[in-house]
């Protein structure tokens, strides 16, 4: 069994596409449209075979993202080395993103950093 994609509900659908890609390496598909609901859709793929699917709405609730909450707490990516790690970092920083830890080993052996994007969403960037 695999996880077939992860989805997110996001207000403004083109960043969040191009965070994805510009960061991360993602290819996108043409995107859909629902002209009945207004839903819009990209699915963005990874070079491992990984897809989010980012998803808009109209009505749809944005809610406080609280970062210490339960459910969903971030989404992980692996870059290769511990230098790709600390290179996307800086960059996500120099660009704006708030770094709210790292890059560091964790009590459990990970090298990682983790920011804050995407309408106040985590991603944590691994080896």
């Amino acid at each position: 069994m695999k996880i077939e994609h992860i989805a997110m509900f996001v207000n403004d659908l083109e960043k969040a596409r191009d965070f994805f890609i510009k960061y991360l390496g993602a290819t996108s598909n043409d995107g859909y449209h629902n002209k009945d609901t207004g839903f819009r859709s990209y699915f963005l793929s990874f070079d491992d075979g990984a897809r989010i699917e980012i998803m808009n709405k109209p009505g749809v609730s944005d809610m406080d993202k609280n970062l210490e909450r339960t459910g969903y707490s971030h989404i992980a990516f692996s870059v290769g080395s511990s230098q790709e790690v600390d290179r996307l970092t800086k960059q996500l920083s120099m660009d704006g993103f708030k770094i709210i830890s790292g890059p560091r080993t964790t009590g459990d052996g990970y090298y990682e950093s983790c920011i804050v994007a995407i309408e106040d969403n985590r991603i944590e960037i691994t080896i």
